[in-house]
């Protein structure tokens, strides 16, 4: 059993974008239990006081300089930005990566999959995406699922809720503004949370897991339903306006499940979970 404060672990974690809502989950979930390093975008007072956090702009700063500094043996990418220079620093990371023999956690996106409508998606589907995200997600994975196997982790996310994720605050202001919300109803997906998600990369670098990891509820839910029933859990004063989005006549899958990469029962989520946890 682990005892939090300890830091028994030789490993050094450099996590890309910790500030950022994703980044800062993970920072907070591994802090205790590893030397963990992150890096921030915007001038941020309590973060510049903290000696374990790196301001970096991928648009000018070098990452070699808070590489050389941290020395980490795991990085988590987990930044956001202009596509082509993220393109660029992970050039950079799999050189370095490959060079100094350590490990690197990608956090890709169910988009990779997006051209694909009639099923869900597992591990070692080839990817084929229609979008300009997908497409760059793309690109950084095959750059490193050309580096030893060992050395790589590719974490494929479906939609991520919380109570302080974007999704969740982008809501309430719709409804507080009287805005409408975007639904999908012919949209079949899968989900997951911060607070999940964060618990299975922990695992994941206790185990010394490598690979390509589908981190999405176990169920599926339609778009529509599923924001419905989150809209109804914040319990706001104003009603939803919703604008209900037909990309096409038929049911379109966006889902990323596991079938060969299977985390432990207690690492599992379904939507129901989700919602739960989400309760206001």
């Amino acid at each position: 059993m682990k005892v939090k404060g300890k830091k028994a672990s030789k490993h050094k974690v450099l996590i890309l974008g910790a500030s950022g809502f994703l980044g800062s989950a993970i920072y907070k979930e591994l802090c205790s239990y590893f030397r963990t390093f992150g890096t921030y975008n915007t001038s941020n007072k309590a973060l510049e006081k903290n000696n374990h956090f790196f301001q970096y702009n991928i648009e000018e700063d070098d990452i070699y300089e808070i590489l050389d500094i941290v020395k980490p043996t795991i990085i988590i990418s987990s930044l956001r930005g202009d596509f082509s220079k993220q393109v660029l620093l992970h050039q950079h990371l799999t050189e370095y990566v490959f060079h100094h023999k350590i490990k690197i956690i990608f956090i890709s996106s169910a988009n990779v999959f997006d051209a694909y409508t009639k099923y869900p998606s597992y591990e070692y589907d080839k990817t084929y995406s229609n979008s300009i995200y997908g497409h760059f997600k793309i690109k950084i994975e095959n750059m490193l699922l050309r580096l030893p196997k060992k050395q790589v982790t590719i974490l494929r996310l479906p939609m991520v809720f919380g109570a302080q994720s974007p999704r969740v605050q982008e809501i309430i202001h719709f409804i507080k503004t009287k805005e409408p919300i975007e639904v999908f109803p012919n949209l079949i997906m899968n989900v997951t949370t911060d607070s999940k998600v964060t618990q299975q990369i922990h695992y994941i670098i206790n185990r010394n897991k490598y690979g390509v990891f589908h981190l999405g509820s176990s169920d599926l839910v339609h778009h529509d339903d599923f924001l419905e029933e989150i809209i109804s859990s914040l319990e706001l004063k104003n009603k939803p306006i919703y604008k209900r989005v037909f990309t096409t006549n038929n049911d379109r899958y966006l889902a990323v499940l596991p079938k060969f990469n299977k985390l432990p029962k207690h690492l599992q989520i379904s939507s129901l979970d989700i919602l739960s946890e989400l309760k206001f």
